[in-house]
């Protein structure tokens, strides 16, 4: 899916009966955890089960398709790999059009392997770009902080942890 383009609940005709989308939606969600690349597309697109007009029923009809096509891909552990939890978090600040509302990403990594990815709209409004980074840094902190809880339990020495933040609006001096 296209991250530039912008969908919304007013394009095409509307559909009555939402619940064939809604169960599509709940079964993508649970393929997510094991195919993690299509996040994306099911986030944006379950942001559309309350007004589901016609385009959005053939976005997910296209998931289908892909996944139907691809169906070899998926998550893989190496047998040999380090074992440091890397992470990447970003945020698009005022992504929402309707609501003006900016959206945090993240990824994290244990070793080589994509475990845990997430894209949220963010509880307010932020009023600069630097504001949406630092919400989107506190929410991968949290999970930072949750991911090393479950391997001390499983008692997995973790080497270290390193997260990234991609800040564009950054001008060294």
């Amino acid at each position: 899916m296209d991250p530039t383009i912008s969908l919304n609940d007013v394009d095409g005709d509307p559909v009555s009966d939402v619940s064939a989308y809604r169960r599509l939606i709940g079964l993508l969600m649970y393929v997510t955890l094991f195919k993690p690349y299509i996040y994306f597309a099911v986030n944006k697109l379950s942001q559309f089960v309350t007004k589901l007009r016609t385009p959005r029923l053939s976005d997910v009809h296209q998931v289908l398709q892909y996944l139907q096509s691809s169906p070899a891909l998926g998550i893989l552990f190496p047998a040999k790999s380090s074992l440091r939890v890397t992470a990447f978090a970003d945020s698009d600040c005022g992504s929402c059009a309707v609501l003006r509302k900016s959206t945090t990403g993240f990824c994290l990594f244990f070793g080589h392997s994509l475990v845990r990815c997430k894209s949220k709209k963010q509880v307010t409004v932020s009023r600069s770009s630097a504001e949406a980074e630092y919400q989107a840094l506190a929410s991968l902190t949290l999970e930072l902080l949750w991911i090393k809880q479950i391997l001390r339990s499983l008692e997995v020495p973790l080497s270290s942890t390193i997260f990234f933040l991609k800040y564009e609006n950054w001008q060294s001096q």
